[in-house]
């Protein structure tokens, strides 16, 4: 067969597709996925910590049920670890690093669940280490034995309870695209269906030698 006529069938093969660097799209459903949720994050951050009434103030949206709440967390998602800020920041710092070189570096965004769950999980780990690095601009209060320092905590906002009987930590924007890249990456490893198991060297030879022929 001529190689020349063969290429355009060689340029639409899976292979072709896969050898090659991420196309743009990937690049680009990337970075607005990150920046959008990075931008949520911040913006509400800002706006619901301007508010008056100070930290921890309740405004009730649904009462005893859905409010806003500012407080400051020192531990990692929906309050673990609290005091750890530093390991914490170190370990948003590593994946804001290996998110984008495992996407791109090694291909992995030629898949596109990968590439909007990997941006979506990009922006919550870029909105907490924004925190966590002291880049708020809070300082905290007369009352914190360290009065006047920069705050290095997470600000969250978001509070749900039943009542008395049940609360949940509080959270924010980031703590949420976070628990949902997590949960879509889960769900692809879930559905993703096992890889055929690719016969045997000596299966193929045994297939593919012709029978001899018989005598007559």
């Amino acid at each position: 067969m001529d190689p020349v006529s063969n290429a355009p069938h060689l340029a639409n093969s899976p292979v072709a597709a896969t050898s090659g660097g991420p196309p743009l799209s990937r690049y680009l459903a990337f970075g607005v996925l990150t920046v959008a949720g990075l931008a949520a994050d911040l913006l509400t951050k800002a706006w619901l910590f301007s508010w008056p009434g100070g930290l921890g103030h309740i405004y009730w949206l649904i009462p005893d049920y859905v409010g806003l709440q500012t407080s400051l967390n020192e531990g990692a998602l929906f309050g673990i670890g609290q005091g750890a800020v530093s390991l914490f920041a170190a370990l948003s710092l590593a994946a804001a690093l290996a998110i984008p070189v495992w996407l791109f570096a090694f291909r992995a965004a030629n898949d596109w669940w990968l590439t909007i769950t990997l941006g979506t999980v990009m922006g919550g780990v870029l909105g907490n280490l924004y925190d966590r690095l002291g880049l708020s601009g809070l300082r905290w209060g007369p009352a914190d034995p360290r009065a006047g320092e920069p705050v290095y905590a997470v600000r969250d906002w978001i509070l749900l309870q039943l009542g008395d009987a049940w609360r949940w930590p509080n959270f924010n924007i980031a703590d949420s695209l976070l628990v949902v890249g997590a949960a879509a990456l889960f769900l692809r490893a879930w559905l993703e269906p096992a890889s055929p198991a690719s016969p045997s060297r000596g299966s193929d030879a045994l297939t593919e030698e012709p029978s001899p022929d018989l005598p007559n």
